[in-house]
């Protein structure tokens, strides 16, 4: 059974303002704050409310393009690898 964790409002308030800065990932600040990573987006798709802010869309964006950039480069080694073999 699963342990539950009580989180008070201010340091839900300040992980989720931790989030939004957007400095680390979601997963260092939820093991950093003892809580699930699964726990801080129920929080987040709580308080969503509101449509996303230009800066928050660009950020997005950059995430995007650079997981698109590892992803084709992980593809062209596992290319380059299985072909040497």
């Amino acid at each position: 059974m699963a342990k539950i964790h009580i989180v008070s409002a201010d340091v839900k308030r300040q992980i989720l303002d931790r989030v939004k800065e957007g400095g680390k990932s979601i997963s260092e600040i939820a093991d950093e704050h003892g809580v699930s990573n699964r726990t801080i987006y129920g929080w987040l798709s709580k308080g969503a409310t509101a449509a996303p802010t230009w800066i928050e869309v660009n950020k997005l964006k950059r995430e995007n393009s650079a997981l698109k950039e590892l992803i084709g480069k992980l593809t062209y080694d596992m290319t380059v690898a299985q072909k040497k073999n």
